[in-house]
């Protein structure tokens, strides 16, 4: 039995961009993720993407090394920015349309996460990714 969903959350860690990598982006492992990201969406499912940032870095690890805790976590706040930039990119490359949300206000790279906002994305048929 196959079942259909109008609405989906999908989570992916950033070390699963890393593909065989010890860190940072695959650009094979990126493009897999998208093409099954656009097939999904394109059978009209609405899908919002939510990605880590631990394959560029990973705030606890800062604070580890003596860095407050403050920085580490909006460091690792931007290295979901990162990667939702590279997935937005390539999801294009495909033809689907996107727009990123963040709670870290990066104007104009992102829009300020709005929960209706997000919402009325999704219903327009766009792809959304969640940073920051």
């Amino acid at each position: 039995m196959t079942m259909k969903f109008k609405r989906i959350l999908l989570k992916l860690s950033g070390e699963a961009l890393m593909g065989e990598q010890d860190h940072g982006i695959d650009p094979g492992r990126l493009a897999d993720y998208a093409t099954e990201i656009v097939e999904a969406s394109r059978k009209g499912t609405q899908i919002a993407i939510v990605i880590g940032g631990g394959n560029i870095f990973r705030g606890i690890s800062g604070v580890a090394n003596g860095m407050e805790r403050v920085q580490g976590d909006y460091m690792g706040m931007l290295a979901t920015v990162i990667n939702s930039l590279a997935l937005q990119a390539e999801i294009g490359k495909h033809g689907a349309a996107t727009t990123l949300f963040s709670g870290l206000s990066i104007h104009p790279l992102a829009q300020a996460m709005n929960a209706r906002s997000a919402i009325d994305e999704l219903e327009k048929g766009k792809i959304i990714l969640i940073s920051g």
